[in-house]
């Protein structure tokens, strides 16, 4: 089985061939390609971890959506003082499926 550690938006990711992975937003629309950086490369037993070597490797992956992470709601409370205060953040995501790892 051949899978590679890619870097994906400040994290690292294990993905294969026809893995759908969730990135940080990536500014390609929907339908459009990206390449993936590899970090590591395991096809069976032969691991390649060299600079020089996974300079030669792509991971090519398809946007499949752009879209938006659940809510997360953040309260802060002081008790006695009145103090109160309620914010929400939701983070901006794009879906992706590995298409070729070369």
């Amino acid at each position: 089985m051949v899978y590679a550690i890619v870097r994906a938006g400040g994290r690292q990711e294990k993905v294969s061939v026809g893995d759908l992975v969730t990135l940080d937003r990536v500014p390609v629309a929907a339908g459009g390609t990206i390449e993936l950086a590899a970090l590591l490369l395991v096809d069976g037993d032969k691991v390649t971890s060299a600079a020089a070597d996974l300079a030669k490797v792509t991971v090519t992956a398809e946007v499949v959506e752009n879209l938006r992470g659940p809510k997360i709601v953040i309260q802060k409370y002081k008790n006695k003082t009145g103090y109160k205060k309620r914010q929400g953040f939701r983070s901006a995501l794009t879906k992706v499926k590995v298409t070729s790892i070369a």
